[in-house]
């Protein structure tokens, strides 16, 4: 039942996709921002309150509704896997934008390409952490930080909630990681304090909890983009990520597999410059991406869907034959 919801759900997002500033998000959101009105008072233990909170809402409500969907009909609780999974997995909540930066590029429309992924980085990250593309960054770069930030999106919003999806029972997976990711992105962000930003103690516990939700999860993205792409090369860079010290990390985790899978350095400078460092520093000799390096990235992320695809639908024939 779960793999028919997934696939559905894939199939209805492609024909209409989610918008991005949908009712269900900003409903979320808006509840997030009342609850840290309400308990926000400048320490940890609040923001773990506040956390727990949160998920009781949400993931208690999500289960509620499952339960009922499961009383009224089987039908009834297939359609409504469908539309958790629709508000919570699939790639058209990012891949539009990756699309357009293809299309603008292949007429030739390098500051149209610079537009287009400066909106995208935004508007999916809106912190001061994510690099943004310079007035006069050349195609390279461009396609640097486009396919970068495409790989990330693409565990953020199909790999991790789907792993969830097959461990946890229910809806409840992907409901609680994308949960967590967006608490953490709307909690955990810097705040100026004088001249330097620093991270409030009350968002600290929401970046926490992504982390530990995201551990495993990154993990595998990382290796289904090895297992599709060049593995060696995918391996050298996470060991050599690893040995730096950003193994940890999961934007550099990513970036080092998926750009060892696709040859390509689609790394920041400043990364690049870490895993050079230090007795055990390691200098990826990918090229650099062009154009068309985004379609390698498109064909990398969608062996990995066929990949994770497959094997959610093996284990799901395996538990119906067990039963």
């Amino acid at each position: 039942m779960g793999f028919i919801a997934l696939v559905i759900a894939l199939l209805i997002e492609q024909v209409r996709p989610l918008p991005a500033n949908n009712v269900a998000h900003r409903l979320v959101g808006g509840l997030a921002d009342l609850i840290r009105g309400s308990t926000d008072a400048g320490q940890r233990q609040h923001g773990a309150i506040g956390w727990a909170l949160m998920a009781l809402v949400i993931v208690g409500a999500v289960l509620l509704l499952d339960w009922v969907a499961s009383l009224i009909h089987p039908v009834a609780l297939v359609v409504f896997h469908i539309a958790v999974l629709y508000l919570t997995v699939g790639f058209r909540q990012f891949s539009h934008a990756f699309t357009e930066i293809q299309v603008v590029l292949a007429a030739d429309d390098l500051a149209g390409a610079r537009r287009v992924l400066e909106r995208w980085l935004t508007t999916s990250s809106p912190d001061d952490r994510i690099e943004m593309p310079a007035r006069d960054a050349p195609v390279d770069v461009v396609c640097r930080m486009a396919i970068a930030h495409a790989l990330v999106a693409s565990h953020r919003h199909v790999f991790a909630p789907l792993f969830w999806y097959m461990i946890l029972p229910g809806p409840m997976g992907p409901v609680l990681y994308r949960l967590a990711e967006s608490l953490a992105r709307r909690w955990d962000t810097p705040v100026a304090h004088g001249e330097a930003k620093i991270n409030e103690p009350y968002g600290a516990v929401a970046g926490w909890i992504y982390r530990v939700l995201d551990w495993l999860p990154v993990r595998l993205s990382a290796a289904g983009f090895a297992i599709v792409g060049n593995f060696e090369d995918a391996v050298f860079c996470w060991r050599g990520a690893v040995a730096a010290g950003t193994g940890s990390e999961q934007r550099p985790l990513l970036l080092a597999a998926g750009g060892g899978a696709l040859g390509l350095r689609i790394a920041e400078p400043a990364l690049e410059a870490r895993w050079a460092s230090g007795d055990q520093g390691f200098e990826w000799q990918g090229v650099a991406p062009d154009a068309s390096g985004l379609r390698s990235a498109v064909g990398l992320v969608w062996r990995s869907v066929i990949l994770w695809a497959g094997l959610f639908a093996m284990v799901s024939v395996a538990a119906w034959l067990g039963q």
